[in-house]
This record gives structure tokens, sequence and C-alpha cells, in this order.
């Protein structure tokens, strides 16, 4: 192990194994075994394959909403996440490139009058959300008219539109057209309103961790891995994102 990644093990895993933050709220990255109730998916794989590879154990840290990851990071609860970039995050969390990216879309009933994205910005219209999700977010920037009704989860923000008779609720298209196809009277909209891009953070001020963990991702997307994980997991229509052209070059002196 060279100086640089022995480095990177420290802030990586200062307490001697990483802790790496899990959201069962976004199913196409991890989900609960059925008969274990252990975790599994796309992230768990790529945080136990990075233990492997610094020789450290991992623990993983799992939470039912992106925005309650977040929050622990206050509480120094995480060492490594898997999280959708955006600018709020990015404030206290550096990002790698993204390894897969996702669609926000829209769930409505089946009579709704909307039917295309651009219907939804308008008075009147109640769109039900995940408190602090990345499409929660993105739609507090970009929603002018209509209003944000926020739940502690993403399922539970789907939950609520269909028992409130609100007029949409906003989430990932995946586990989106599952409740639909679940659930007579629903459907999900074409198009989307933002592509959300899932990356690996770690807290602010790890230099060192962070050049690891954007070479490690790089290599993770262009070896296969990420795509055989999410086909293990029954994500195989996720979308990876491109791998980067070269390795990360700017590892701190």
């Amino acid at each position: 192990m060279n100086n640089a990644t022995t480095k990177a093990l420290t802030e990586l895993a200062p307490t001697g194994h990483i802790r790496v933050a899990i959201n069962y709220g976004n199913p196409v990255l991890a989900q609960k075994n059925p008969q274990t109730g252990e975790p599994e998916g796309v992230s768990v794989d790529l945080a136990r394959e990075l233990s492997c590879r610094l020789h450290v154990p991992v623990e993983l840290v799992t939470f039912d909403a992106a925005g309650k990851v977040f929050e622990a990071l206050k509480a120094s609860a995480w060492d490594v996440a898997f999280l959708a970039i955006d600018p709020v995050r990015a404030a206290e969390i550096s990002f790698t490139s993204p390894y897969v990216v996702i669609e926000g879309t829209y769930i409505v009933r089946t009579d709704s009058p909307m039917h295309c994205i651009e219907d939804f910005d308008r008075p009147g219209n109640r769109i039900a959300v995940g408190r602090g999700a990345a499409y929660d977010l993105f739609l507090t920037r970009a929603l002018h008219h209509a209003e944000l009704v926020r739940t502690d989860t993403s399922i539970g923000a789907v939950d609520y539109f269909v028992a409130q008779k609100l007029d949409a609720a906003a989430g990932v298209r995946q586990p989106l057209m599952a409740y639909a196809e679940s659930n007579a009277g629903l459907r999900v909209i074409e198009g989307r309103f933002t592509a959300i891009e899932q990356a690996m953070g770690t807290p602010k001020r790890r230099e060192f961790g962070l050049a690891y963990l954007v070479d490690f991702i790089e290599e993770m997307k262009s070896s296969g891995f990420i795509t055989h994980a999410l086909q293990r997991s029954g994500q195989g229509d996720a979308v990876v994102a491109p791998a980067r052209p070269m390795p990360y070059l700017n590892w701190p002196e």
C-alpha cells in the first residue's frame, strides 16, 4: 500500500472500519433481503468491494431516506455514502463522478389531466415528495407554482399521495412503475423532470479519500462490476453512467 493509499485509508476508515451509509429509500440502489433482512443491491456490493480493496471491515449504516443520510452527516455517523449529486449536499459532501443515472418523474391517477412534465408546475397542484430526496431538492428549485407536500420517506410520499388524493407524487421511475403495476388506477408520466446522478460521497476535507473513491468508482464502471451488480439485484434496466476516459489525476500532494 503506497503512501497516498495509506492516507486515503486513514480518511475513509478513521475508526478502523469503513462506515458506509446505505439508503433503502432508493430501491434501485439498495434493498432489504425479504428472507434475511440483510441489505443488498449495487451500493452494498460496492461498499463490500471497497472494504476488500482497503483490507478493513465494513459497517453498513442503513437509512430509509436520503434526507436522513444527509442529516446524519452532522453526527459523523458515516464515512462513505451513496447519494445523488446535488448542490445543497455538495456544500458538505465531496462526490465522485456518477455511477448510475436515474430518472425523476411523477405518478398520477389514471384519469389525471396531466400527461407531460410541463403540466405539473401550475397553481393548485399538490405534489407529494420524500423530504430531502434528490428530487425534493431539485423540485424545490425548479417548481414556481405547484406545492410540494413532504413526507418522511419516498415510499411514504406515494402512499400519502394516494390516501390524501393529492395531484401527484414525485420519485424515481423504477419504484413508481412497480407501485403503479401493483395498484390499479395509477400511471407514471413519460419523460423526466431531471436525471438523478447517483455517486459515492465522503465528508468534505478528505482529499485523499475522495481521490481513492473517484479512481475506485471509475474502475467499477469500466470493469462491468456495476452492471453485473444491478442485474443481480433485479435492477438491470438502470443506466450505468459512462466511465471517464482516464483515471483521476488530482491526488493531493
